[in-house]
């Protein structure tokens, strides 16, 4: 089974603008699993240099417990996006967060920055995809680079970029999560869905994150606190899963050498062994992060 210390739950992974001090503040008693510390989207341009120090602080001050705590720079080419990467990097948070990456070679070329700047080794990158070139391009971007370790949907984009509408159940961006899946899951990577706007409609955001689970997702990005226990409940294993992988493993192990395993009635093969190994690592990952935060 994989080892739980190398196993990071990422089923809440919320979004806080770095330009709001209290914002800062309030994530430290979030009970997201993890944090992206925005200096793109959610700062204005002439707040963008006083909100890169304090995200760099709060990255490098070792005060939000368990939570991987990640800094969302600005995009390639823009203004402020070789200042964001510097100071990021020599923050040292677990992962810097680029939007809008379209190649390979902008992996590769962001990963030589990071090395170039004295990123740690405990810095990984995380890619944002958000184009349609983009997910044309999913898999070479996701296996570019050992660093890159998740890939963050950008669905708003993604929507705006296809010409395409938000409609319940996302017909319109439907194969583009798949794509995008497809190339996570083909170069071992983490994957997180996109975010969903409406904050007063809990329902279609369930609803949301319920698909996304279904079609494999790790976990999905968040913008309002309101929604990190119901993201945390729908990424999660349920009490059944937990204990039908207890009964195949155990199946499994019980039966060796005996040709036919069964569980339930059901015929159990090694894919089925895989599967249990992951829905156990899973359920015991998040159970030693909640106990650490309690």
């Amino acid at each position: 089974m994989t080892d739980t210390t190398t196993f990071r739950p990422r089923r809440s992974v919320l979004y806080m603008p770095s330009s709001n001090a209290r914002a800062l503040e309030k994530a430290k008693s979030i009970s997201c699993d993890a944090l992206i510390l925005d200096l793109e989207d959610a700062v204005a341009p002439d707040a963008k240099p006083e909100a890169r120090e304090a995200a760099c602080a709060a990255a490098a001050s070792g005060e939000y417990g368990r939570r991987e705590v990640t800094i969302r720079i600005n995009g390639i080419g823009t203004q402020w996006h070789d200042a964001d990467i510097e100071a990021a990097s020599k923050a040292g948070p677990d992962a810097i967060v680029v939007p809008k990456v379209n190649s390979a070679q902008e992996v590769e070329e962001l990963v030589e920055k990071m090395n170039r700047m004295g990123a740690p080794e405990t810095t990984m990158l995380w890619a944002m995809i958000e184009t349609p070139i983009a997910m044309l391009k999913a898999h070479e971007i996701a296996a570019a680079s050992e660093r890159l370790s998740v890939l963050v949907m950008g669905t708003n984009d993604l929507v705006k970029e296809l010409y395409a509408e938000h409609v319940p159940g996302r017909q319109p961006l439907v194969a583009s999560l798949e794509l995008a899946l497809l190339a996570a899951r083909a170069a071992g990577k983490a994957i997180v869905d996109g975010v969903y706007n409406d904050v007063k409609d809990p329902d279609g955001f369930l609803a949301e994150c319920e698909q996304g689970r279904r079609m494999g997702f790790d976990g999905k990005t968040l913008i309002h606190p309101g929604q990190v226990d119901g993201a945390n409940q729908a990424f999660r294993p349920s009490p059944s899963a937990v204990d039908d992988a207890r009964g195949i493993l155990k199946a499994w192990e019980d039966g060796k050498g005996s040709g036919v395993v069964t569980y339930n009635g059901k015929m159990i093969e090694n894919l089925h062994v895989e599967s249990a190994e992951r829905t156990l690592t899973m359920h015991e990952a998040i159970e030693q992060l909640e106990a650490d935060a309690s």
